[in-house]
């Protein structure tokens, strides 16, 4: 095969195997990561030349500030500690102070030592600084009041001295003084620093300059090595490309070392990682099947001069344990040391491999298929010769394995199988091309249903099915047809039975319409005849409290005796009572017959509950109930004021009047999101479960016409309910026998310029 000893390949095997491999792979890597090393060599230095200034400035302060401090505790101990027999002036006491005391060491840089009275005024300073005497210290040291008052407890503290930042300490004196001050100016602490910093900035500019340089010249160096490097990774690429797509790769053994070198698409094949691209003997073993072969073997043939050419397909391992096909095909060759050396090339034929075997399972299970099927099945080619057959055909035509041969003549075989008694062709509503249906009766009384098809190859293929228990469910089939007909004659009459019968229903529905019409126009005559009544009652009802109320009062002088003054209250009581009966009948009329009118507007409903609370605690007196009400600040309404402190009314009324003397009523009112909660509590008799279900309704009461002890017509909680209910709100009771009842009313609250829009609508 001298196509694999070509210039191209040789140039490719003999530049990946060179004397240093690794190092051949590591050039690459170097020219990257040299301008790293070198940048970050610079970057390092300039953070560590950085973080040693700054240590060192820290020092310097810190040293400054500890001579400071030192230095105020030397004056303040040594005056305070010194006896005074003789007396000199403030001002020559506080510069004999301040020489004989701060050494000169902790005077320099620019530090310097001033003492103040009492009040903060200079009166002596270290010399140089003669200028300060009579100054205030808080004017030319700006902010050092707490130093002044809190002396060295207060630290150092970081000012302005002529303009410039400054370090102060101090340190309280006793007498006629007031504080020793310890100055130190920043810029001149930190003059020698700079200097340095300088020094050091221009040192490592110098520095970074040679090495950029360097750097440069590195780098158009490393892009010249990377040109010639490009060019030579194209020719690899495209050699290597082409082995990738065709799942093949190169390898050459090295008969007498041992060595096998694989090209990269060669460990791809195998998931393996390609290092030097040189394998050994024994790796190469390791990944061979035991069943395949072994390469010892082929070494001895190869050696033995036998073979020129090598063909085989064998197993190999992959990299993650499974095992893929590979044909190798090689040459014998020898190199100028008369080294034999075996080139080839190595392909995957995995994938051609298991489509043979597919094929061959796909034919053994179509086969087994075949002979599992309930059906009888033969397949005849184009020239009428017999390709397959089932056991069931041979069975069903008394065939025998000879006379069943693949290739045999159509009519050989038909002429040795038992013949059908009887034959029926089945007409096909959709015939396909080519395909005929028919019915064979057997000689042991079998149906058989033969269906014969085309194929594309111009044979034709013949299954028979076996419906024998179809004919005989087609019999009772036919029984059970003529049973089905003369069900449904005797449903037609069943039928003509119903509809006669929804007839008579449509009747009974249209009488049951009509009965429910004059049944509303009733109530309605009804609603219409009480509240003409209720207004011809009141006018003699009027006139009887009038009169009564003369009687009773002695308006037109005494009636004389007692007992008529009594009957005239009775009267006027009677009378009273049965004007709010008339009242409440004529209310719910309005409302049964949907003519009441609600006038809404912004109300209070705490206003409201306050004057109802007026007229209901005359009546809780008189039965010693106590009343108690927990209200909130304001709640507003849009709301028909009347018919609210109707409610109102109503619902207090029933708590009272159930309520035993000595009881309690209590009422709150809150405002629940958009709702308005009025909740009426109190302890009187309570209401059963059963009779809660009937409370609302006009003219239902809990008592009885037997065990009645209130008067009442059972239309104050309908009519407060009805109210309620035209608000858009809603009433719940929640009551035990013996313990109490409470009401909670719930109405929507609206805002006044909901209010208003409302109006200003109705009035558009």
């Amino acid at each position: 095969m001298p196509s694999f000893r070509n210039l191209a390949f040789a140039d490719w095997r003999s530049l990946v195997r060179r004397d240093h491999p690794a190092l051949a792979l590591a050039e690459p890597a170097l020219r990257r990561v040299v301008p790293v090393l070198l940048i970050s060599f610079l970057l390092i230095l300039g953070i560590a030349s950085g973080a040693l200034l700054f240590e060192q400035r820290s020092f310097i302060q810190a040293d400054a500030l500890q001579d400071m401090k030192v230095g105020v505790s030397l004056v303040r101990a040594e005056w305070n500690s010194a006896e005074r027999t003789e007396r000199l002036d403030p001002k020559s006491e506080a510069e004999a102070l301040l020489t004989s005391t701060v050494p000169p060491e902790l005077l320099t840089g620019g530090r310097f030592g001033l003492i103040t009275d009492a009040e903060g005024t200079v009166v002596a300073v270290t010399p140089g600084r003669e200028a300060l005497v009579g100054a205030k210290a808080d004017v030319i040291l700006a902010g050092i009041q707490p130093l002044l008052m809190f002396g060295e407890r207060a630290g150092v503290l970081e000012t302005q001295f002529g303009g410039e930042p400054a370090l102060v300490s101090t340190s309280r004196l006793d007498g006629e003084f007031g504080s020793m001050v310890m100055v130190q100016a920043k810029s001149a602490l930190f003059a020698r620093w700079r200097h340095l910093v300088s020094f050091c900035a221009t040192l490592y500019a110098i520095t970074s300059l040679i090495l950029l340089v360097i750097l440069y010249a590195y780098f158009c160096q490393a892009l010249r090595a990377r040109a010639a490097d490009a060019q030579l990774s194209d020719t690899h690429r495209r050699v290597e490309t082409a082995l990738s797509r065709g799942r093949c790769g190169l390898w050459d053994w090295d008969l007498a070392r041992g060595r096998m070198f694989w090209s990269r698409s060669m460990h791809e094949i195998l998931g393996m990682e390609s290092e030097n691209g040189t394998l050994s003997f024994g790796q190469v073993a390791e990944l061979m099947h035991p069943e395949d072969g072994s390469l010892i073997d082929v070494a001895r043939v190869v050696a033995s001069g036998k073979v020129r050419h090598l063909d085989r397909t064998f197993r190999m391992r992959r990299s993650d344990g499974a095992y893929i096909w590979v044909r190798a095909r090689a040459e014998v060759t020898r190199n100028a040391e008369n080294e034999i050396h075996l080139i080839g090339v190595a392909v995957d034929v995995t994938e051609q491999h298991a489509l043979a075997k597919s094929s061959d399972e796909a034919n053994a299970r179509l086969k087994n298929a075949i002979e599992n099927i309930s059906e009888s099945f033969v397949l005849w080619d184009a020239s009428h010769r017999l390709v397959s057959c089932n056991e069931k055909y041979q069975e069903v035509f008394g065939l025998a394995n000879g006379d069943v041969v693949s290739g045999a003549l159509y009519e050989t075989v038909i002429g040795r199988s038992r013949r059908p008694i009887e034959i029926r062709p089945i007409p096909n509503l959709n015939p396909a091309a080519g395909e005929r249906v028919v019915e064979a009766m057997l000689a042991d009384g079998r149906w058989l249903q033969i269906s014969e098809r085309m194929t594309s190859d111009g044979g034709f293929v013949s299954i028979g099915t076996d419906v024998t228990q179809l004919k005989a469910h087609q019999e009772r089939l036919s029984t059970s047809e003529r049973r089905l007909i003369a069900t449904i004659n005797a449903l037609s009459v069943a039928r003509l039975d119903a509809e006669a019968k929804a007839k008579e229903l449509e009747l009974l529905n249209a009488n049951y319409i009509r009965e429910k019409e004059r049944a509303e126009g009733a109530s309605r005559a009804k609603t219409t005849f009480l509240a003409n009544m209720s207004h011809e009652l009141r006018t003699p009802l009027n006139a009887i409290i009038g009169f009564s109320e003369i009687m009773r009062d002695g308006s037109f002088g005494p009636i004389g005796n007692d007992k008529y003054v009594e009957y005239a209250a009775d009267i006027n009581a009677s009378g009273h009572y049965l004007l709010k009966l008339i009242n409440d009948i004529l209310d719910m009329s309005k409302i049964e017959a949907g003519r009441l009118l609600l006038s809404k507007e912004r109300v209070d409903l705490t206003e409201i509950i306050g004057e109802a609370r007026k007229i209901i605690e005359v009546q809780a007196a008189q039965k010693s109930i106590r009343f108690e009400m927990h209200l909130a600040d304001e709640i507003a309404l849009s709301a028909d004021r009347r018919a609210t402190k109707q409610i109102l009314l109503n619902l207090l009324a029933n708590a009272v009047k159930f309520t035993n003397p000595g009881g309690r009523v209590e009422m709150r009112a809150r405002a629940v999101g958009d709702r308005a909660v009025v909740t009426i509590a109190d302890t009187g008799i309570g209401i059963s479960r059963n009779a809660l279900k009937q409370l609302g309704k006009p003219f239902e009461q809990v008592e009885n016409e037997l065990t009645r002890t209130h008067k009442g017509t059972g239309l104050g909680l309908a009519i407060a309910q009805s109210l309620t209910e035209l608000h858009g709100g809603a009433v719940r009771i929640a009551s035990e026998p013996g313990r109490g009842t409470v009401v909670s009313l719930r109405m929507p609250l609206r805002t006044l310029a909901a209010v208003e829009d409302g109006r200003a609508a109705r009035a558009a």
